[in-house]
């Protein structure tokens, strides 16, 4: 997300490359059998793979050959086995590379230049706009929605220790650093078992605890202090989401009883930040009429933690009433003193009350349908011909629907489980506050009665209509399903009962947009495109029907998946693009690469603030594109979509992604709950394919086809019909287009094809590898040629460096596991029976958490 100036450049290679190399001497004295050999024969095999790969050898041929060069090793066991410690030594290296660009974060990014608080702060009182910045902070906010889609390959006890390594790092303790880096070697990267829900949550709230609950505070308390007539203390600034243990879609393992056990653990997890604070606050508040309200405080968090039944004896208010008189006394009667961090801890607690984050529950629309069905045979709630009804009549049927659907009476799971998540929602609310869990999303929605039906749902699960304090999020992803949203909004909005249930919801409505399944369905390009082109429709139809809109984006790590540098997107965006809040969701490798320390996430947090902030109070843009700029794009998006359409079409492209990467093996990889792919029964089809998997699959054969295919024949098909002048405009005007090809560039950086160009004359592939390849130099050489520059990411020199460094790092790893793929595939082309087939399974699992993780947001 961030960006880099040419100081920055110097300080990374001093803080990072310098010491990466004289940190990296200190792996000889790892735990690890032989580990000194094999430090010196990997630096053996990277400069044989470097040099083979200008040869145009395999993978194959450069492994054979380092073995025959440089090792005695005849037996395939035992070249598995060197192979395996190749494996875990790079793997800590990665972990080292991680923990020193970490600990150097402050040094490299201005911490209070463009897009922090501090610009913004400077910004408002140059033009004296600190009325429209109190107007702008009624009811903005930035929502951060923490998911656990599996891109994530750290156990959580490597991630302990990359923190603890990066302060060590900051102290220059290198004797502790010696330690961790022996911790490291003793610590297993591999997780045996797939991590529950729960696991996950668990997790991620650990984050929330030590990252995110630090860094919030913080930027609310700081955005108080100097604007404190402007800052509404009813709407905290900064959300956070949760979907782990509410995110049902496509996850069998999710159940009512792991949605009320999450939602107990994040009330357990804030109430036990309040009570170290406090704890801290005892320490220096011992006043006389302050310590007794911190000693009263102090047993009521504590009773709350340890002491069962105690959940109903606290309140958000109460807190912070007691915080509130102990400030008052503070400002009275002691001077000031420590007042910093009582309001401090105030600040937490508006942000996150007793919930921490708002559980989401997500249901895929054909399940909820199926629940209606289930319900009409099974206690005949609603008329048994409604499915012959037409659309009204559906309609009307769904919003005035009554009784009560009793989930013991359903045999289906999934059924059960979604009338009882339902009614659990109420439960949640009771206990961690209405914030707690109070919105409903709908996966592949495509229609009004998919809506309809979730409203009818929470009327059949003892939900009155006047009482339904939920807000009911429809998701649409595919590229249909966003060019048919807004006449699916348009028809909501002429819904009576549902008009009058968004009234009741402040007028607000949400609507969730997928990134990731879009540019799989229609490539980077169209997908960015068409979830822009949506968001400009539905916010003029919910403009029309004054309802105020507001955009919930599910982006991913990588730019193929909406990553990158998100909050240009959200700068970029003009007066015809709702900005009442941003709403994003931040996955797998995004939470700590982006948000794995104090200073990163609030690096992160303030850029995304100043994002939506600064467009409204500074920007004269009244549209993101002119209507010709407009009539481009759409031209552009149209061809990459044609060029991208074809090679998805290919008869032999599922084959080709499905035997040359590890696709077929991402299941086996435990690092998330929920099945790779879609089951549809039958032969495997590119629809069951999800999206993570499938982006990750090409981000580690190193073609990252999702984050740039199409746009290279695009530009090449207008260029001759005369309009690279406007093109050129377009990239020299707009920060919309100029950060897509930004992100387009990062996807490219981080494509190696001499990795795979074997492949260029295979029999059945070659043809799909040179379509691939041709598109990339394509794309390239037009890249040049609309920013002038001769090389990728050339206006991101740290950025740029980072990727080249952690490439060369992981290059083994790929060569390993290309190499891996290829021995397996010969096995079992010769269907001989031999235990090397689950070896070089293993270590094609095994090399992809090294190749993932040093990408850091490729999945």
């Amino acid at each position: 997300m961030a960006y880099y100036s040419s100081p920055g450049l110097q300080q990374f290679r001093n803080q990072v490359g310098i010491k990466f190399q004289l940190y990296n001497s200190l792996f000889t004295s790892l735990p690890f059998h032989r580990i000194e050999k094999t430090g010196i024969l990997l630096s053996l095999l990277l400069t044989i793979c470097e040099d083979g790969y200008k040869k145009k050898q395999s993978p194959e041929e450069i492994i054979e050959e380092f073995f025959t060069k440089h090792t005695t090793y005849t037996t395939d066991r035992d070249k598995a086995d060197l192979l395996f410690r190749f494996v875990q030594y790079v793997e800590r290296q990665i972990v080292l590379f991680d923990a020193l660009e970490d600990a150097a974060f402050k040094d490299i990014n201005d911490m209070g230049g463009t897009g922090s608080l501090k610009h913004l702060a400077s910004e408002v009182i140059q033009t004296n706009k600190q009325n429209e910045l109190a107007d702008k902070l009624k009811d903005y906010s930035v929502r951060l929605v923490l998911t656990a889609h599996p891109t994530q390959f750290y156990p959580g006890a490597v991630l302990g220790i990359i923190n603890d390594l990066a302060r060590a790092v900051i102290d220059n303790n290198s004797s502790q650093i010696n330690m961790y880096l022996q911790q490291l070697g003793k610590t297993p990267f591999l997780k045996k078992q797939k991590p529950t829900p729960y696991d996950e949550a668990i997790s991620l709230i650990w984050y929330l605890e030590n990252v995110f609950y630090q860094a919030a505070g913080r930027i609310f308390t700081s955005l108080k202090d100097q604007f404190p007539n402007a800052v509404n203390e009813k709407n905290p600034i900064i959300k956070m989401g949760f979907w782990p243990g509410g995110d049902r879609d496509g996850n069998p393992f999710v159940n009512v009883q792991t949605t009320l056990k999450v939602a107990e653990e994040l009330r357990g997890g804030i109430i036990k930040c309040y009570y170290l604070d406090v704890r801290r606050l005892k320490r220096r508040l011992t006043f006389k009429g302050v310590d007794t309200i911190l000693a009263d405080l102090e047993i009521k968090l504590y009773n709350n933690i340890f002491i069962p039944d105690q959940k109903t004896n606290l309140s958000k208010d109460e807190i912070l009433s007691a915080l509130k008189q102990i400030r008052e006394i503070i400002i009275f009667q002691h001077n000031n003193l420590f007042l910093h961090l009582v309001d401090n801890l105030i600040s937490k607690v508006q942000i996150f009350g007793l919930y921490f984050a708002t559980l989401d529950v997500r249901q895929d629309s054909s399940v909820l349908s199926k629940v209606i069905r289930d319900i009409i045979e099974t206690e005949k709630l609603l008329p048994a011909d409604f499915h012959k009804l037409d659309d009204h009549e559906k309609f009307h049927v769904l919003t005035n629907v009554s009784g009560y659907a009793n989930p013991d009476l359903y045999t289906d799971p999934l059924s059960k489980d979604t009338l009882q998540s339902i009614a659990a929602i109420k439960t949640i609310q009771q206990f961690n506050g209405e914030d707690g869990c109070d919105r409903y999303i709908i996966s592949q929605c495509n229609s009004v009665l998919n809506v309809l039906e979730v409203y009818a749902l929470f009327l059949l699960s003892g939900w009155k209509k006047e009482e339904m304090n939920i807000d009911i999020v429809p998701l649409f992803e595919t590229v249909d399903d966003l060019q048919n949203a807004g006449d699916v909004m348009k028809k909501l909005y002429k819904n009576e009962d549902y008009r009058a249930h968004l009234l009741r919801r402040k007028n607000r409505q949400t609507i969730m947009l997928g990134f990731s399944d879009g540019t799989k369905d229609g490539g980077y390009l169209m997908a960015n495109w068409g979830i822009y082109k949506a968001k400009e429709e539905l916010t003029k139809i919910s403009s029309e029907y004054n309802v105020d809109v507001v955009f919930f984006d599910g982006r991913g790590g990588p730019p193929a998946r909406g990553g990158g540098k998100t909050h240009k997107f959200y700068a970029s965006m003009g007066k015809n693009i709702s900005n009442k809040e941003i709403q994003l969701t931040i996955q797998g490798q995004t939470v700590s690469s982006n948000f794995g320390t104090i200073d990163s996430a609030q690096f992160n947090i303030e850029q995304l603030l100043h994002a939506g902030i600064s467009n409204d109070l500074f920007s004269t843009q009244k549209v993101t594109l002119q209507p010709k700029e407009e009539h481009l794009l759409q031209e552009m998006a149209n061809e990459s979509y044609i060029s991208y359409s074809a090679l998805k079409d290919h008869p032999y492209f599922l084959q080709y992604l499905n035997e040359v990467s590890p696709l077929r093996f991402y299941s086996e990889t435990n690092i998330g709950s929920r099945p790779s792919k879609r089951s549809s029964g039958g032969r495997f089809q590119f629809k069951d394919l999800r999206a993570i998997p499938y982006v990750g699959s090409w981000s580690q054969l190193k073609q990252n086809v999702t984050g740039y295919y199409g746009l290279g024949t695009a530009l090449q098909t207008l260029d001759n019909k005369g309009k690279w002048t406007e093109i050129k405009d377009l990239y020299e005007n707009s920060l919309f287009f100029k950060t897509l090809i930004d992100n387009c560039e990062m996807a490219m950086k981080k494509c190696f094809f001499p990795l795979t160009e074997h492949f260029s004359s295979h029999p059945v592939y070659g043809e799909i590898w040179r379509m691939i390849f041709d598109e990339f130099v394509l794309t390239q050489k037009y890249l040049f040629k609309l920013s002038g520059k001769n090389e990728l990411m050339a206006d991101y020199p740290v950025e740029q460096l980072s990727i080249q460094m952690r490439e060369r790092i992981v290059l083994p790893l790929s060569t390993i596991q290309q190499y891996a793929i290829t021995k397996f595939r010969q096995i079992e082309v010769s269907l001989i029976n031999t235990p090397l087939k689950e070896v070089y399974e293993k270590l094609i699992i095994r090399s992809s958490f090294g190749i993932i993780n040093a990408a850091r947001n490729s999945a």
